[in-house]
């Protein structure tokens, strides 16, 4: 048996008033998927367990049947071990996000995009090149990642006055107060005030501005933790496999759970990944490996995007791109699989940010399951199928375990 999860990153929404008051799910033209979500098991699973943040780190972390109240340290560790930056003992990582930021000239700020209008990676790397040769110290150093997320390595424990939020929760909105923190604490001001100055200048926005395109004005770090302790999936359920995506948190736990992580050429995040090269590399890995996850993370940035017309987009994509044709090889090779589509969380248009609420999914087995869905792929069917089978987990780890023990059509006492 071979085990697929594909998942579109924030896929589930809201109803939005310009589709017509329903869900990108719901609009999108997507048969592939659903005509699998028909013929599958529907579940319901919490992915976010009560009092932690609703971001991709747990989220994803619970995916993998990893428990976050055990294994969750923070977001940029993770990073960290996907571009194979050594935490130190006693440092602390922090992701570092190159911002797009308006003063309001009255020393207030706005925080206007989170992404710096998805920066390109090479433009990226030579900002954060620049600002670590400049503000790099003993205390503090720069990595450059992909797009507008990078790393930033923290000698020592961070201020006790300091608290950190990720930019993308707070899109349009007054972030003053939460800069001045950065600003209260000595070396970190340095680094603010000093990296906004090369930003300013740098030969890079200066051709952005040029082309109409928005500028990466400032730093934002958050999401910081240290190294984690984590086994391998291979540890932990006997299982081998790959994780294909083109973020480096997901590729962080990927390494820590003992995963392949090929890279994939052109693989950026956003609507224009390289879709073939990582269904390419899924169905590489699954003809000597057990399991393979394919993480597709445009529909989120859609979502803080607050773009209606990109996530239908973006979901289109992950079926026409991603679902079909993994489907089409997996069913000529002939061998069993289970596959599992799924959000790992939701990010409504009208809300721009992350919710915790539990995740549809479906459980797709070709040798068929005991209680398929007769339903298309939205939130509500799912929702609604899954509670009529009391399909509904309250962890990730309850999922993965279900996900992995394959069961047979007859077995249908046994999936109540």
């Amino acid at each position: 048996m071979k085990y697929i999860l594909l998942i579109g990153d924030g896929m589930g929404d809201t109803p939005v008033p310009e589709l017509g008051h329903k869900t990108p799910l719901e609009v999108a033209n997507k048969p592939c998927i659903d005509r699998l979500c028909a013929a599958a098991e529907p579940l319901l699973v919490r992915t976010v367990p009560e009092g932690y943040p609703p971001g991709s780190d747990v989220a994803n972390l619970s995916l993998l049947g990893y428990e976050p109240e055990k294994y969750y340290t923070g977001r940029a560790p993770l990073e960290a071990a996907s571009m194979g930056v050594d935490i130190p003992e006693g440092a602390l990582a922090f992701r570092c996000n190159l911002v797009t930021m308006r003063s309001e000239g009255d020393g207030r700020f706005t925080m206007l995009d989170h992404s710096s209008d998805h920066i390109t990676t090479p433009e990226a790397t030579e900002l954060i090149k620049a600002v670590q040769a400049a503000c790099g110290t003993d205390r503090l150093r720069l990595y450059p990642g992909v797009s507008y997320r990078h790393l930033l390595i923290h000698q020592g424990d961070a201020p006790a006055s300091l608290t950190t939020v990720p930019p993308h929760d707070y899109l349009g909105q007054d972030v003053t107060a939460f800069y001045e923190q950065y600003l209260a604490v000595d070396y970190l001001a340095e680094l603010m005030q000093t990296s906004a100055q090369i930003l300013a200048g740098h030969p890079v926005n200066q051709q952005r501005a040029a082309a109409g395109k928005g500028t990466a004005d400032s730093l934002w770090i958050w999401g910081e933790g240290r190294k984690p302790a984590m086994n391998t999936l291979q540890e932990r359920h006997g299982i081998t496999g790959s994780l294909i995506s083109a973020v480096d948190l997901l590729k962080g736990l990927g390494v820590c759970g003992g995963l392949d992580v090929p890279e994939v050429k052109g693989a950026t995040g956003w609507l224009d990944t390289n879709y073939q090269g990582k269904v390419d590399a899924a169905l590489d890995a699954l003809q000597t490996q057990d399991f393979a996850l394919v993480h597709i993370e445009a529909p989120d940035e859609a979502g803080h995007k607050g773009s209606a017309s990109d996530k239908v987009l973006a979901i289109e994509d992950f079926d026409s791109k991603v679902v079909a044709p993994i489907i089409a090889e997996m069913d000529r090779r002939g061998e069993p699989y289970r596959l599992v589509v799924t959000m790992d969380h939701y990010t409504p248009i009208a809300r721009r940010t992350h919710e915790d609420w539990p995740v549809p999914m479906f459980l797709y087995d070709s040798t068929g399951v005991a209680q398929p869905a007769q339903v298309t792929y939205t939130e509500a069917n799912i929702i609604a199928a899954a509670e009529q089978a009391k399909l509904c987990l309250e962890s990730g780890a309850a999922f993965f375990t279900r996900f992995i023990t394959p069961h047979t059509p007859e077995d249908g006492e046994k999936h109540g």
